[in-house]
């Protein structure tokens, strides 16, 4: 009686082209239950809407792929809690965690990032179209990289694209697999996968002080950043009320400049796009005239230059950490600032054993021996 349900909810399925009624999504689920590998990718509006929203999910399993679609009002819970069962195939999934724990907290119980293990393998190049090409020959059509994922209903063109970025997922993975133990290297990917987990499955700590320090602020005096402070803020306000992102609004670089011009008390308006909206350019200069009124014992404090030089005992160490770490890389011919980038090296250098317990034990092993 089971297997026949289960053969009526594929046959279902292969009929129904997007999964975007409670109905059609309850009878996928034991489809998916029973699936013995399932890859999973989603699709979001980020160069589109502000905040973004979770517009697709693409999941492939041995009995096809399917698109999900969140914006048909569904509960996903149950979808999500069937996901957590599995080890879900992925790429680059750090993008894909992070919205869909904002969305659900969704935290899956493993992951295989397709992406990660071409970085393990040495591939410079780690992008899924190339890894497609490369392992298995196949050529993806990038043309809806861009698309806006709200639009319903989806182009056959764009419903193609979605399903092409799970399909193969499963076959990459079993040579990228096969490779990484081939060369003893799988418990580390495994171990990193792990981490890419637990990062990408908690709420960010927002620094506040440092959230609207945009691209050129530290050209600016203290007067200054309290400008540009308030003209991020009203970008922001600007960006949740018109539904679209902040840099449609103005770019990062502008919000700087302008900021610098109204301390010099020089023209802003040359800073701004032709077609500027008239109530947008009166929000803009309340902005200003609110970052310029900020009394001085309540301006920013100046960031640049803010961290110690390193002794020279700290420098030595520094060298010594890079050229091992270096020479590791080239013996298994990794790019050396996957294996730990610079950042992490300073701090070592400064403290090993304060440090030292924030790296996997793969990249402990590699920089100690």
């Amino acid at each position: 009686m089971q297997s026949g349900l289960l053969a009526l909810g594929g046959l279902f399925f292969i009929l129904r082209r997007v999964i975007d009624s409670p109905e059609a999504l309850e009878a996928f689920l034991p489809v998916l239950r029973a699936a013995p590998w399932v890859s999973m990718d989603t699709e979001a509006d980020s160069l589109h809407a502000y905040p973004e929203k979770l517009c697709l999910i693409q999941i492939s399993t041995p009995t096809g792929d399917r698109l999900i679609d969140p914006l048909a009002g569904l509960d996903l819970t149950p979808l999500l809690q069937v996901l957590a069962g599995h080890n879900l195939i992925m790429h680059g999934a750090d993008y894909d965690l992070r919205l869909l724990w904002r969305y659900n907290r969704f935290v899956p119980g493993s992951v295989f990032d397709t992406m990660l293990a071409a970085r393990f393998l040495g591939e410079r190049n780690f992008s899924l179209s190339a890894l497609l090409e490369r392992y298995l020959g196949v050529s993806l059509d990038k043309s809806m990289q861009k698309a806006d994922w709200s639009r319903r209903p989806l182009t056959p063109r764009m419903e193609s694209y979605a399903r092409n970025d799970t399909r193969h997922l499963k076959p990459l993975s079993d040579r990228l697999r096969s490779e990484l133990v081939a060369k003893g290297r799988l418990a580390w990917h495994e171990e990193a996968c792990h981490r890419l987990i637990q990062e990408c499955t908690c709420d960010p700590v927002v620094d506040l002080d440092q959230v609207w320090r945009v691209k050129g602020s530290h050209l600016l005096s203290r007067r200054g950043l309290a400008v540009l402070r308030e003209l991020w803020l009203w970008r922001e306000a600007e960006a949740r009320a018109s539904n679209r992102p902040p840099f449609f609004i103005l770019p990062h670089e502008t919000l700087s400049r302008i900021a610098a011009a109204a301390v010099d008390s020089t023209p802003v308006d040359q800073w701004l796009p032709p077609r500027f909206p008239a109530r947008r350019r009166a929000g803009l200069k309340e902005a200003i005239a609110r970052g310029l009124a900020t009394p001085p014992d309540q301006w920013p404090e100046l960031r640049r230059g803010s961290g110690r030089r390193l002794t020279e005992a700290e420098q030595a160490r520094l060298e010594a950490l890079e050229a091992r770490r270096n020479q590791r890389a080239r013996e298994l011919g990794l790019d050396p600032s996957f294996l730990a980038p610079r950042s992490v090296l300073i701090d070592l250098a400064r403290d090993w054993d304060t440090h030292a317990p924030r790296l996997m034990s793969w990249q402990r092993e590699l920089l100690e021996s």
